[in-house]
């Protein structure tokens, strides 16, 4: 019998806690009440317009001194050429040739990114050449031989002519790396007892 008395008095309050429920739940159709509502209703300012809650009336402010940006660093430098043959004069691989670690990643950024145009030993016979589109010159010709670390850096960053950009496809560093490895197929090119 006792166990029939607990079993009502858990029933009761079950349909107690359902009334309440729906007595108290919210009217969807009223607004919410708003306790400080400056902080969901304040003016706002576009980027470049006056602002006046500051000294200089700019909205944009200054970056806080010893914060680091984000995303990659500006290069220096423009997509034109007279910009890529100062890159040629001005930037320096940071990688050494005799570095095996950047020499073997180069080698793998070269592999996505290089062969399907320029081919596995950089004579411009990769499968896209092969299929109608324009070779790109041969990476063991005088032409690209000649061509400073920085300047080629420069291209791969910008692109050239057919060849599109690739900044935002292989980082900074990874970019000198290719660069390293391509250095290395022309003295494999050029000299082929190194093999």
């Amino acid at each position: 019998m006792k166990r029939v008395w607990r079993n009502l008095l858990l029933l009761a309050v079950l349909v107690a806690e359902i009334v309440l429920i729906l007595a108290l739940s919210p009217d969807y159709t009223r607004p919410n009440l708003e306790f400080l509502p400056d902080m969901a209703h304040q003016p706002r300012f576009n980027a470049f317009a006056a602002n006046p809650s500051f000294a200089n009336h700019a909205t944009l402010r200054a970056p806080v001194p010893g914060t680091l940006p984000r995303g990659p660093l500006p290069l220096g430098f423009s997509a034109s050429p007279e910009d890529a043959i100062r890159a040629g004069q001005e930037l320096v691989n940071p990688f050494r040739e005799d570095d095996p670690k950047a020499l073997a990643r180069g080698k793998v950024i070269y592999g996505r990114f290089c062969v399907p145009c320029h081919g596995e030993t950089g004579k411009g016979d990769g499968p896209v050449a092969r299929r109608g589109y324009p070779p790109p010159l041969p990476l063991s010709g005088d032409v690209a031989v000649e061509i400073p670390d920085g300047q080629m850096f420069h291209i791969v960053t910008f692109g050239r002519v057919m060849m599109p950009s690739y900044a935002t496809q292989i980082s900074r560093e990874d970019r000198w790396r290719v660069i390293l490895f391509v250095r290395s197929l022309e003295r494999k090119q050029r000299r082929p007892e190194e093999k």
